[in-house]
């Protein structure tokens, strides 16, 4: 589920925009990202297996209460962040109806109200196995990669090989692709999605049981399992994002390097495959993307804030039995659905989602990497060196893409 969100409308957008603007000079982002994506999920996986509770809650014990107080306000900013990713994923879902029905304002605001009456009253997790099911129409991209028969030996090198160029414009679309991948709303999601499994398994109490009070061969039997989930969802997420980019690369990239302004030109790409199907299987994937993204986003700031506070929190739970949970989801979800209504072109506004997403996500590692390194929170599942040198090398590279950008920025302006 957290591979298949990641793949949301925001990170679709960024991705064509990647291959319509730089051809293949972006495609070895695909390589790059999947390590470390994947260690950083894996770590945040971990904290949830090791000690049963999600990072809002470990954030709680491990820090004093002016370190919670920081921790407070940028989980604040997260919940802002995803208001503006919420948005910007509404307005992708109603541009993915407008493509199969005229009204894409219209269909953006019933899509929000639809979804938060769908968390608060109903069974997100039913529900969202068919979101899930739409996204695979987003797997026709790597069908359309063989159907384009691109220069395989160009491909592979510019899948291994980085093409680093000293443009704004392309460390801002860096930042962007970083910060669609490595979100920190997944943070959050994949530590309290974990922790919710542990606390189905456990059939004597409704807390997750804390895999390092375990025998050592069940630990490592569950860590192994669970490394295999993680690293399968994050290999198909970047599997789908290389062939956007390729896919883009090799047809509106190749016609000159426009801009995607529109998701009719973003479902151009799918055309060698589909031809006059290519808006329907686009739209597909777009309205399913968006509809598994948004509640996840929605709760993912709603589950650290809850747990920084002590509060009940989970879709598993009622309204009435975690609703300080619940008021922060429909404040995400009522706040995102407002936002759509403004005049905004909706492919500039995913990527620029994207790209807040790039700048809070190196404060977000460094709270993970603090927690996951803490031997009296984690016990034997405290990070080992290679995720250490990976999670905190994830950390400075996205806190160095930032700076760098800012440093152009404020170079031009002065």
């Amino acid at each position: 589920m957290t591979g298949a969100s990641d793949d949301d409308p925001s990170g679709i957008a960024t991705y064509a925009q990647a291959g319509a603007r730089y051809q293949l000079g972006l495609l070895w982002t695909a390589l790059l990202t999947l390590p470390l994506m994947s260690a950083v999920q894996e770590i945040c996986d971990r904290t949830a297996l090791a000690t049963g509770k999600t990072l809002g809650e470990l954030a709680a014990s491990r820090f004093s209460r002016g370190g919670r107080i920081v921790v407070g306000v940028l989980i604040a900013a997260l919940i802002a962040a995803n208001a503006l990713n919420i948005a910007a994923d509404l307005a992708a879902v109603g541009a993915g109806v407008e493509l199969l029905l005229p009204g894409q304002n219209v269909w953006a605001v019933v899509a929000g109200l639809g979804l938060t009456a769908l968390v608060v009253f109903g069974s997100f997790s039913i529900v969202a196995q068919v979101f899930k099911v739409l996204t695979i129409a987003l797997l026709a991209y790597v069908i359309v990669v063989f159907l384009l028969h691109p220069d395989w030996p160009v491909v592979a090198v510019s899948t291994f090989a980085p093409q680093l160029r000293p443009s704004q414009g392309y460390v801002a679309m860096l930042v962007a692709i970083f910060g669609t991948t490595i979100s920190p709303y997944l943070f959050f999601w994949q530590s309290a999605h974990r922790v919710e499994e542990r606390r189905d398994e456990n059939t004597r109490g409704s807390s997750a049981v804390p895999l390092k009070t375990a025998s050592p061969i069940l630990e490592a039997k569950t860590l192994r399992k669970d490394r295999r989930d993680v690293l399968t969802g994050m290999v198909l997420s970047n599997v789908v994002m290389w062939a956007i980019i390729l896919s883009t690369a090799l047809t509106i990239g190749a016609s000159g390097g426009a801009n995607i302004q529109t998701a009719e030109q973003a479902a151009a790409a799918l055309a060698p495959l589909a031809g006059r199907s290519a808006s329907i299987i686009f739209a597909l994937g777009f309205i399913g993307s968006g509809l598994l993204a948004v509640p996840i986003l929605a709760a993912s700031g709603a589950v650290g804030l809850s747990g920084l506070l002590h509060k009940r929190w989970g879709f598993e739970r009622t309204p009435h039995q975690a609703p300080f949970f619940y008021v922060m989801v429909a404040i995400g979800l009522v706040g995102g659905t407002v936002l759509t209504v403004l005049p905004v072109n909706v492919i500039r506004l995913l990527v620029i989602s994207a790209f807040v997403n790039g700048l809070a996500a190196a404060p977000f590692l460094i709270l993970v990497m603090l927690i996951s390194s803490d031997s009296k929170l984690m016990g034997r599942e405290a990070n080992g060196p290679l995720a250490s040198v990976l999670g905190w090398g994830t950390a400075a590279l996205m806190a160095t893409g930032v700076v760098v950008l800012l440093g152009r920025y404020l170079s031009r302006a002065l």
